[in-house]
């Protein structure tokens, strides 16, 4: 993915709401199973990690982009933003 891209899907994940959280528990395999769901249906969603995550928000996104098959566009702060784009029917077209 092109940095032009990125700062693309940045741009539009500004004005999602989060739709998962992570907590004390960390990452399980339900939680693994909801997120590709998600993205599955939304393509670009965003996750809110607590304090009381086991981990840094940066070390928790690289690994449920690397569980979910998905590409992490950004880690600002304790917002973790993911992306996988749909095969057919996409709603979002990437520049070039």
């Amino acid at each position: 993915m092109t940095s032009k891209q990125r700062a693309y899907l940045r741009g539009l994940a500004n004005k999602l709401d989060p739709i998962f959280q992570i907590g004390k528990m960390g990452i399980s395999e339900n939680l693994i199973n909801q997120l590709s769901d998600a993205l599955e249906a939304r393509e670009l969603i965003k996750i809110t990690v607590l304090e009381t995550a086991p981990d840094t928000t940066k070390n928790l996104a690289i690994e449920i982009s690397e569980k979910t098959n998905s590409i992490l566009v950004q880690t600002i702060g304790n917002k973790i933003t993911l992306f996988r784009q749909k095969k057919e029917n996409s709603r979002y077209e990437l520049p070039k």
